[in-house]
């Protein structure tokens, strides 16, 4: 209960503040971008920040940054941080997704087509 006699509301700046020690961004490492990938590689363990547990339980298989933010109902800015202590410690495994296809230069395209209409 707060000062005022209330339940601790949720989605309140304090509670984000105290998830993420006061922490905004992942300092000197590469952020994740919402669609990255990421799969847990060890369990929780009992003593371990209730935020980070239900990350590894949840990302068995692998789940988007996005897809992460949405099951815990926390911004992703706050997902991130919880991902880089994680990534730190090797709990998880960050999989960037699958790149776009490369196209082959409009030349060769041309020059494929034109030989394809002369037969």
């Amino acid at each position: 209960m707060s000062a005022a006699g209330q339940d601790w509301d949720e989605g309140s700046p304090e509670r984000l503040y105290v998830i993420t020690r006061g922490r905004s961004g992942t300092a000197g490492q590469s952020t994740f971008d919402l669609v990255t990938l990421i799969v847990s590689r060890s369990e929780p363990t009992p003593t371990m920040q209730p935020e980070h547990a239900a990350i590894l339980r949840i990302c068995g298989s692998p789940l988007s940054v996005a897809e992460i933010s949405a099951y815990l109902r926390l911004p992703v800015s706050v997902v991130t941080v919880l991902l880089a202590d994680l990534r730190a410690e090797g709990r998880i495994e960050a999989r960037a997704c699958v790149p776009p296809a490369i196209l082959p230069d409009r030349a060769l395209l041309e020059a494929v087509i034109r030989g394809l209409q002369k037969l």
